[in-house]
C-alpha cells in the first residue's frame, strides 16, 4: 500500500489498537518513496529513534544507525511507517505489557486479547492492514506466534541468514530476525530484503524468494505430528489442523503421520533456561538499576538466570548440540514438518496465568533445534480467532518452508481474510 495509505489507516485504527510506540509522518523513505511499508519492532535501532524495547526507559535514546536489517530494507524500496509494541525486552509470549501497555488483538473489538508476544505490535499492524509487512526477532516463537493468533504469515529464518547488527538481543544463541505479512509472498520477498552476510554472524547467501515461491512441492514427503503427540490442545485447533493437513494433501504432497524423536515440546525448558541464563547476564545491571519500573512478570523471568551457573550453561549448549544432531538426522528423510503454531487461540488478557506459556510450547523446537519455520493461517474458530499451521524445515533450507507455505496458502481457503475493524474505530 502507498505510505499515505498506510498513514490514514493508522489514525482512523491505531488508537485502540496500540500497535504501534511511534508513528513516522512522514515515513522513513529509502530507495523508493512508493514502495511497499513497512512496521519495526521497538528492538530494532532506527538512527536517531529511541528504542524503546518495550520498557519506560529506553534500551538506546538515539541510535546512531539503523540496525543493518532497517537499513536494507530502506534501500530495498520499503517506507518505515513507525515502531511497534513488543513484550519488554522481547521476554514473552503473551504479548501482554504491564510497563508501557499491550496492542489489541484486532479479531475481537469487545474483548482485550492476547496479541501473541513478543513481536505483538508487528502482527497487530499486519493484519489491521496498517501496513504491508513488518520486522520481528524470534528467540522461542516470537514472530510465529503473534502471527498465528493474529491470522497472518510469520517466516523465521534459521540463523546465519538475517543480520542480528543493532537488534537488541534476548538470547544470542536463539535470536532470529522475521518477518511477518498478511501472505507467503510479502514475507518471503521481504526476508530476501534483509537476509544476506554482514561480516559478522549472518554468512549465509541472500535467500531467493522467487525460487522458493515458484518451487513445485509435488512429491514432497512431509512429516506430521499426530494429534496424540501435540500434548493438549483446544478441540478447534485440533480440528483446523486435521483439516489443514488434508487441504496440503491436496497440493500433491505425502503426509506421514509420525512422532519425532523428541517431541517438540521437550525443547521448551532447555530453551526457556538458555533464555533466562544468557538474558541475565546481558541485562542484569539493566533490571538492577530499573527493576521498579520494569514488567515484574519480565523480572522474574530474567532472575531465574541468577541460579544458571557459567558451567551449566556450557553443559545445556552441549545438550543443545547433541539434540540437534539427533533431530536433524531423523528430519533429512523429510521435506517438512508440520504442527499447530499454538495450541489454543487467544485468550482475554486478564485470564492470562503469566506462570505459563502454552503459546510457545510448539514453537521453541525450531529456535533450540536451529530450524527454519512458517506459521500460515488455517481457519477461525467459532468465535471468529485464527489459528496457524506451522512449517518446519530442515536446517537452512528456508526454500522449502516458504514453498510449502506458499502452496498451503493456495489450497487453504483463507483467502486474505482480514478482522472487522469498524468496531475500533474513533
Amino acid at each position: 500500500m502507498r505510505p499515505t495509505e498506510a498513514l490514514a489507516r493508522i489514525r482512523r485504527y491505531g488508537g485502540r489498537l496500540k500497535a504501534f510506540v511511534q508513528v513516522f509522518d512522514p515515513p522513513l523513505f529509502g530507495e523508493d518513496d512508493d514502495g511497499p511499508t513497512v512496521a519495526i519492532k521497538d528492538l530494532f535501532d532506527v538512527a536517531g529513534v529511541p528504542t524503546g524495547g518495550g520498557a519506560q526507559v529506553p534500551l538506546d535514546p538515539s541510535p546512531a544507525r539503523h540496525a543493518l536489517v532497517v537499513e536494507r530494507l530502506l534501500q530495498g524500496g520499503y517506507s518505515a511507517v513507525g515502531k511497534t509494541h513488543t513484550v519488554e525486552l522481547a521476554y514473552g509470549g503473551w504479548g501482554t505489557n504491564r510497563a508501557v501497555g499491550a496492542p489489541w488483538n484486532p479479531w475481537d473489538a469487545k474483548v482485550h486479547r492476547a496479541p501473541g508476544g513478543s513481536s505483538s505490535g508487528s502482527a497487530v499492524a499486519v493484519a489491521a492492514g496498517l501496513c504491508d509487512a513488518a520486522l520481528g526477532s524470534d528467540t522461542g516463537g516470537s514472530v510465529r506466534i503473534p502471527a498465528a493468533i493474529c491470522g497472518v504469515v510469520g517466516l523465521k529464518p534459521g540463523r546465519g541468514l538475517v543480520s542480528l547488527k543493532g537488534v537488541h538481543p534476548l538470547s544470542p544463541s536463539l535470536d532470529t530476525v522475521g518477518t511477518l505479512a498478511r501472505d507467503v509472498t510479502a514475507a518471503a520477498r521481504a526476508l530476501a530484503v534483509i537476509s544476506g552476510p554482514d561480516g559478522d554472524a549472518a554468512v549465509r547467501h541472500p535467500f531467493d524468494a522467487g525460487h522458493a515461491l515458484s518451487a513445485d512441492v509435488r512429491g514432497r514427503r512431509l512429516a506430521a505430528i499426530p494429534i496424540e503427540g501435540l500434548g493438549e490442545l483446544h478441540p478447534e485447533v485440533a480440528q483446523l489442523y486435521i483439516e489443514a493437513l488434508e487441504r496440503l494433501r491436496s497440493t500433491g504432497v505425502v503426509i506421514d503421520m509420525i512422532q519425532p524423536p523428541q517431541a517438540l515440546e521437550t525443547s521448551f525448558t532447555p530453551n526457556g533456561l538458555l533464555m533466562a541464563g544468557e538474558g541475565w547476564r546481558i541485562w542484569k545491571d539493566r533490571i538492577e538499576a530499573h527493576a521498579e519500573v520494569m514488567d515484574p512478570w519480565i523480572v522474574r523471568r530474567f532472575q531465574a538466570g541468577r541460579d544458571v551457573s557459567d558451567a551449566r550453561l556450557a553443559q545445556a549448549h552441549a545438550e543443545r548440540a547433541a539434540g540437534q544432531a539427533e533431530f536433524h538426522a531423523w528430519l533429512s528423510q523429510y521435506d517438512g514438518l508440520l504442527s499447530p503454531t499454538c495450541p489454543i487461540p487467544a485468550p482475554p488478557l486478564d485470564t492470562i496465568d503469566e506462570t505459563t506459556s502454552p503459546l510457545s510450547r510448539l514453537t521453541r523446537a525450531a529456535n533450540y533445534l536451529d530450524l527454519p519455520g512458517i506459521s500460515v493461517p488455517c481457519g477461525l474458530t467459532d468465535e471468529g480467532l485464527p489459528v496457524g499451521l506451522q512449517i518446519l524445515g530442515r536446517p537452512r533450507d528456508e526454500t522449502s518452508v516458504v514453498a510449502l507455505g506458499a502452496a498451503f496458502e493456495r489450497v487453504s481457503g483463507w483467502n486474505g481474510q482480514s478482522p472487522d475493524l469498524s468496531g475500533f474505530e474513533p
